[in-house]
Formats: structure tokens, C-alpha cells, sequence
């Protein structure tokens, strides 16, 4: 953990009332399989795309490069865009709005992970304790994340929620975060984020003026807390 002793961490988990989730590597695993040898055009064709593999391939490569540059830039972080404008200011060829739909749909299968069982045990156990609300920085659309939300029956965990993929909005601004606490009408004292990115997720907390704990081995000072992963912070929690 932290130089913070356990019985003032309880104390302060005891206090609080709203989780502001992180997904990606916190409750989502796997995510983000856009490695160098990864072969795209096996789901692009799967849905009925018509490009070439390797012209489907080095469009795919050419948009993360692309997003990949401008994520760590403070000046994008609050119009951040969209993997169809990535495709439109990377592509020299003009798309037709099927086949568009048909890349969006296959960088959005890419990006996306899975949840594992324990970690949908955890999120009702937590819901439990605490309104439990999300802060995602996802770059396609957010439709399959919603899909699989639905599909675990975690959909209606969530009171707030808040896709960067919807306002092009990025962590570590403070603005999604504030926009979830508007959302929940809660105060900031009463809120907790919880994430594994020191980057951004404690710091768009610490820029929002939000407690951070810091799941998946991450470790910082300006965090109350550190743990293992969300399980062991679930545990804790709900013995606090």
C-alpha cells in the first residue's frame, strides 16, 4: 500500500460513497490486441469487408499510429478523435461508408477485451457497498462495450458513465470525471477513483480534485492506496 496505515485507509474507504471505475486492465483484460504481427483482416473478413489484407492491415496500423501519437498530448486531450476521423486523415483513397463502418467495426473488435467471472463478482459485491459509476477511455465507438456490459448483467451496475469515444474527451483531463460526479449529484469527497493507470487515472483524479487508489500493480505516493487488482481492493473494501 501506501505510508497511510490501514485503519486511516478504512476509515476513508468507510466514508465514501461512489466508485468512479477505470476499465481497461481494472475489470477489462486482454484489450488492445494491436501488435505488429496481428492479422486484421481475419474479422474484417468475417463481416464482409472487400479490402486486401494488407491494404486492410496497413490502414489498421496507420490509425493507431496515428491515435497513439496524439493520446499522450495534452493539446488532444479534450477533443481527442474519433477512429473514423483517424481513417479520414490517414487514408489516401476514398471508402465507401459500408466499408468504413466495416474498419470501425474491426478496430472496435480489436480494442475490446474480456471480463472475467471473478471481476463480475466483485463489481456486484461492490455495488453493494457503494454507487458504482465507470471513466473509460475507449477510441472506437463504445456499442460492443455496451453489448458486453449487457450480456454479463452488469449494465445497470453502472449509475454514470462516461465513453471518451462519446465526447472526445481523454484522461487524465479532470473532465470526465467531474462530468460522472455531475452525473451521480455527488460531492467530490464522497468519490473514489479506482484504476490502474498512474497517468491517467490518478492523475485526472488528482486534477479533479478526487481520491485515487490504484488497482494492478501500479504504485504511487499521491495515491491513498495501491493493490493487487481489483479483487483484492473489492476485499478490503467490504472489510473496511
Amino acid at each position: 500500500m501506501n505510508k497511510m496505515s490501514d485503519s486511516v485507509i478504512s476509515g476513508i474507504l468507510s466514508r465514501k460513497k461512489a466508485l468512479l471505475l477505470d476499465m481497461n486492465s481494472t475489470f477489462m483484460f486482454g484489450e488492445d490486441r494491436f501488435g505488429s504481427d496481428e492479422d486484421y483482416s481475419v474479422y474484417y473478413k468475417s463481416i464482409g469487408g472487400k479490402l486486401s489484407d494488407e491494404t486492410l492491415n496497413t490502414i489498421m496500423q496507420d490509425i493507431l499510429q496515428y491515435l497513439g501519437k496524439l493520446y499522450p498530448k495534452e493539446e488532444y486531450r479534450n477533443h481527442f478523435p474519433s477512429v473514423a476521423q483517424a481513417l479520414d486523415n490517414t487514408l489516401s483513397f476514398k471508402l465507401s461508408t459500408e466499408e468504413v463502418d466495416k474498419i470501425v467495426q474491426t478496430f472496435s473488435y480489436h480494442e475490446h477485451g474480456y471480463i472475467p467471472e471473478e471481476y463480475i463478482k466483485a463489481l456486484f459485491q461492490l455495488r453493494e457497498r457503494y454507487i458504482l459509476s465507470v471513466v473509460i477511455d475507449i477510441w472506437a465507438p463504445k456499442t460492443r462495450w455496451l453489448e458486453t456490459f449487457k450480456k454479463h448483467g452488469i449494465d445497470t451496475l453502472f449509475s454514470a458513465q462516461s465513453f471518451s469515444s462519446d465526447h472526445g474527451i481523454v484522461k487524465p483531463s479532470p473532465r470526465p470525471f467531474e462530468m460522472v460526479v455531475e452525473q451521480l449529484d455527488i460531492d467530490k469527497e464522497d468519490c473514489l477513483v479506482v484504476g490502474d493507470s498512474i497517468r491517467r487515472d490518478l492523475g485526472g483524479a488528482i486534477a479533479a480534485n478526487i481520491d485515487c487508489v490504484l488497482v494492478g500493480g501500479s504504485m504511487d505516493d499521491r495515491a491513498l492506496a495501491a493493490y493487487e487488482d481489483l479483487l483484492v481492493f473489492c476485499d478490503y473494501a467490504n472489510n473496511s
